[in-house]
């Protein structure tokens, strides 16, 4: 394995920032220093003005294989993953058939074996999502899975989920809960208020997604067992997890990054880029999801990378399905909310996750490797190097998804990897896939 350098880049730690270069040997960092000399034969990563710090992890990346593999398969979805910084990602279980048995689970790991990054798997709580039964969570468990959830619904039985998380406590696993009574939400497109008034077009209450959450908090403190909240999208809803964790409960939340960028206006022009489950809300939601992210009241940015075939998303609002990309500019958004705080901007993209992800420390799923620690010497090296000035505008046509609805076509954004080390090899450099 060829030395790498990473040199004139500044070193973001858990609480600390210095201008370093980062040697890696055998796929770990051998050397941290002010000033060191390159190795012959090194491959020699330029860092200047760039921060240095762990890969990013995503908790919520939709890779759609198997079933839906026209709009995105692991090896497409992990090389979006690359250009966009991530080191690893955990692939949702809403596939065809859905990843709910210990056979499917394999089948989408050993896809991951070759990817460009590490692919973690999200079993699925229920068989086939259906929210009835109980899947064989120890079972994946046994495969090292670690996050089970229904994502795309929750799991609407409290009965049921309260068995699962009686059931998941002891195999030290997390339960993860996309928050939405369907009976409130009862077939709505966008987020309920005004603005759908005046479109004409169905709402999604905030209080389908609040409701559920306060559900699922007592549930929490029933049973003791941890629970994640997917994509949380409103200023209640993360100040009930808030007052729930200090109470003492084992709760962590994320926010996807179009909910701390769009708001509900964008969906004036009946244009279904901008349809996602939970919907875009209100201008102060979004203000409040910012400000959450900036004080560390939420544990992570998640992309909720949901890839769709073009002509879904060509069908009306009504109609088309929910969900947008976001592998490959997450971390812009994350960037503009958190400024020139770099140990923020790390924690929400890659420590954070790490944790809730159990990929912090290295265990006997094949080819893991830690993620989300220190820039350390010993640390396996999963390391990206992130430029917090480069201004560009997306082009969705330019992406490396298989998918195209992107809701940035056109913006200009700051900030993006320019390099990304996994396992030790460079995965991206300079911007472009090695």
């Amino acid at each position: 394995m060829t030395d790498v350098l990473i040199a004139g880049g500044t070193v973001i730690h858990h609480d600390a920032t210095e201008r370093a270069d980062v040697l890696i040997r055998d796929g770990r960092v051998a050397d941290i220093a002010p000033s060191l000399a390159r190795p012959a034969g090194a491959h020699v990563i330029d860092a200047d003005g760039c921060w240095v710090g762990p890969g990013f992890v995503d908790l919520h990346t939709h890779l759609r294989e198997p079933g839906r593999e026209e709009a995105e398969t692991v090896a497409s979805g992990a090389r979006a993953a690359a250009v966009g910084g991530y080191s690893a990602v955990v692939a949702m279980p809403n596939t065809e058939p859905a990843i709910d048995s210990a056979m499917v689970a394999q089948f989408v790991l050993d896809r991951g074996r070759d990817a460009l990054v590490e692919v973690a798997v999200a079993g699925a709580i229920t068989v086939g999502r259906q929210g009835t039964h109980l899947a064989p969570i120890a079972d994946m468990a046994a495969l090292g899975v670690r996050l089970f959830t229904d994502d795309g619904t929750g799991v609407q039985d409290p009965l049921i989920l309260r068995r699962a998380l009686t059931y998941a406590r002891p195999l030290g696993v997390t339960l993860a809960e996309h928050c939405e009574d369907e009976a409130l939400a009862a077939g709505g497109v966008m987020n309920e208020g005004h603005v759908s008034s005046r479109l004409g077009l169905s709402g999604r209450p905030a209080l389908a997604e609040e409701l559920m959450v306060m559900r699922d908090i007592e549930l929490v403190r029933l049973t003791g067992c941890p629970m994640h909240f997917l994509h949380l999208s409103t200023a209640r809803s993360i100040d009930l997890v808030r007052k729930a964790r200090a109470d003492g409960l084992p709760v962590t939340c994320e926010v996807a990054p179009h909910h701390l960028f769009f708001d509900e206006s964008v969906c004036e022009h009946y244009d279904a880029l901008f349809k996602v489950h939970p919907p875009l809300r209100t201008r102060g939601d979004v203000d409040a999801l910012q400000a959450a992210l900036r004080q560390g009241d939420v544990d992570a940015v998640a992309t909720d990378h949901a890839p769709h075939a073009p002509e879904l998303k060509d069908l009306p609002f009504d109609d088309a399905p929910p969900g947008m990309l976001g592998l490959e500019h997450a971390a812009s958004i994350t960037r503009g909310v958190m400024g020139d705080d770099p140990i923020g901007f790390f924690r929400a993209l890659s420590r954070g996750p790490a944790a809730i992800a159990h990929l912090r420390a290295r265990d006997e799923r094949p080819r893991h490797t830690a993620h989300g620690g220190d820039v350390a010497v010993g640390e396996d090296a999963n390391l990206v190097v992130f430029d917090a000035a480069d201004t560009y505008r997306v082009e969705r046509h330019g992406l490396q998804s298989r998918a195209h609805n992107t809701p940035y076509d056109g913006l200009e954004l700051t900030g993006r990897a320019r390099a990304l080390v996994v396992r030790g090899i460079p995965r991206l450099d300079q911007g472009q896939l090695t």
